[in-house]
C-alpha cells in the first residue's frame, strides 16, 4: 500500500457539536404547507420532529463511534484527497469490491453490508464469496476534499477510483453502485476495463428502446410511468443543482433543518417507506447520513456533480460483464431488453419485489445476495 495514504477517524469537535445544537433551537422556520400531504414537500412537523431529536436526544458520539468501526484512510489521487472506507477481507481469494454511493447518500449507506460482504462466513454464506471492500466518499462529498476546479464529472471520478484501487494495489476487481455511484461504475466498466472485471448497478440507466413502444411489457409501463413522474413532480432539486448549484448551497450550509429537510425529503420520495422513510430506516440512520454533508459543510460541493454532468448522460455500451438489480421503487428503471442494447454482456439480472433507491441502507440482505450473485460470474 502506497504510503502517502492516512489512517483516518472521524472526529468532531465539542464547540463543532454545540453550534449544531445552537442552530437547530434558532431555527427560523416557514409557515406550514396548506395541504395534508407531502406534495408541497416535507411537512413542518416531521422536520421540527426530526430537528428536536436532533439537537436534544441524538447521540453524536455514539454514532460517530459506530462510522468509525471501518478503517478509514485519506489519500491523494487525481490532485484531490480521497476519503474512503477499506476493509480487507481475512479470506485469501477475496475479490477487490469498489462501491460508489450517490447524492444524497454517503458511505453511511454501507456500513449494514460491509461486514456481510468482506466475511461472508460469520454472516451465514461461503468463504467463495468474499470481497476486499472500498467505500470512498465522492469528490465534493462527505470527508473527501472539495474541488476547487471545474471538469470533475462522473468519467474523472471513475478514472480516479481506478487509479485508487491501482493505489490500493488491486489489479483485478469489480465495481458497484446506484445513483451517481452507477454513472461512475458505468463510466469504470467503459474506462477501465482492462483492470475492472465486470460491474454490478443497483440504478442502471439505458435508454427506452424506440421498437418496443408497441409492446410495452408492465415493467416498462411502470418505467415509463415513473420518468414522467420525476420530471412532472419530483426533479426540481435536480434542475437546481445542475444550474445553479452555488445559490442553493449558501441555504444548506448555514442551516442544518434546511440540509436535513433537503435530503430527508428524498428519502420519503426514494425509498420502498409507505409513506414515511422511518418506516425502513431509523431516524439515527438518516441523520448519520445527513452529518455527513452537515460536518464538512457539502451542500454546494455534493451538488455540482449534478452541473457537471446530469446533462450529459453516456450511452456509450459496455462490454464488461454486467450485473443489474431492479428494485420497484427505484426513481429510474429499465427493462432487461432496453438494458440489452447497451450492456452487452449482461450476466446478471434480477427484478426484486421490494426495494427503493437505497439498495443497501434498506436492503442489506437483499442487496448483498445480488452483489454476490452477480460477481460469481467474473470470479
Amino acid at each position: 500500500m502506497s504510503s502517502d495514504i492516512q489512517p483516518f477517524s472521524i472526529a468532531i469537535g465539542d464547540e463543532e457539536i454545540e453550534d449544531l445544537k445552537r442552530r437547530l433551537a434558532a431555527t427560523r422556520w416557514p409557515d406550514a404547507e396548506t395541504v395534508d400531504d407531502w406534495s408541497q414537500g416535507i411537512p413542518l412537523a416531521y422536520v421540527q420532529e426530526v430537528c428536536a431529536y436532533w439537537g436534544e436526544k441524538y447521540d453524536w458520539r455514539g454514532r460517530e463511534a459506530k462510522l468509525n468501526q471501518f478503517a478509514q484512510f485519506k489519500t491523494d489521487v487525481g490532485g484531490i484527497g480521497i476519503h474512503f472506507i477499506h476493509v480487507r477481507s481475512a479470506e485469501p481469494d477475496a475479490m477487490p469490491l469498489i462501491i460508489t454511493h450517490g447524492w444524497p447518500g454517503s458511505v453511511v449507506e454501507f456500513q449494514k453490508v460491509i461486514g456481510p460482504l468482506t466475511d461472508p462466513v460469520a454472516h451465514g454464506g461461503n468463504a467463495s464469496d468474499a470481497f476486499h471492500v472500498v467505500c470512498p466518499s465522492m469528490p465534493g462529498y462527505g470527508f473527501s476534499d472539495k474541488p476547487s476546479e471545474t471538469g470533475w464529472g462522473v468519467d474523472r471520478i471513475a478514472d480516479t477510483w481506478a487509479a485508487l484501487m491501482a493505489k490500493l494495489g488491486y489489479a483485478r476487481y469489480v465495481a458497484q453502485g446506484g445513483d451517481w455511484g452507477a454513472m461512475v461504475t458505468n463510466q469504470i466498466g467503459l474506462r477501465d476495463s482492462e483492470h475492472c472485471a465486470g460491474i454490478h448497478l443497483n440504478m442502471p440507466i439505458a435508454a427506452p428502446d424506440p421498437e418496443t413502444m408497441n409492446d410495452l411489457t408492465p415493467l416498462e409501463q411502470r418505467a415509463l410511468a415513473s420518468m414522467q413522474h420525476y420530471q412532472d413532480y419530483d426533479s426540481g432539486y435536480s434542475k437546481q443543482q445542475s444550474t445553479r448549484p452555488q445559490s442553493l448551497g449558501y441555504g444548506l450550509v448555514d442551516s442544518p433543518s434546511g440540509q436535513a429537510a433537503w435530503i430527508l425529503e428524498k428519502f420519503w420520495s426514494w425509498t420502498d417507506c409507505n409513506g414515511h422513510p422511518e418506516n425502513v430506516l431509523t431516524r439515527d440512520e438518516l441523520l448519520d447520513n445527513v452529518m455527513l454533508y452537515w460536518w464538512p459543510g457539502a451542500g454546494a460541493s455534493s451538488a455540482r456533480l449534478y452541473w457537471e454532468s446530469f446533462n450529459s448522460p453516456s450511452l456509450d455500451p459496455v462490454t464488461v460483464p454486467t450485473g443489474c438489480s431492479i428494485f420497484p421503487k427505484e426513481i429510474f428503471q429499465c427493462s432487461r431488453r432496453w438494458a440489452e442494447k447497451k450492456f452487452t454482456n449482461l450476466v446478471h439480472w434480477n427484478e426484486l419485489d421490494a426495494g427503493g433507491h437505497f439498495a443497501a441502507f434498506e436492503k442489506p440482505e437483499v442487496y448483498v445476495d445480488e452483489v454476490r450473485t452477480c460477481f460469481r460470474h467474473v470470479r
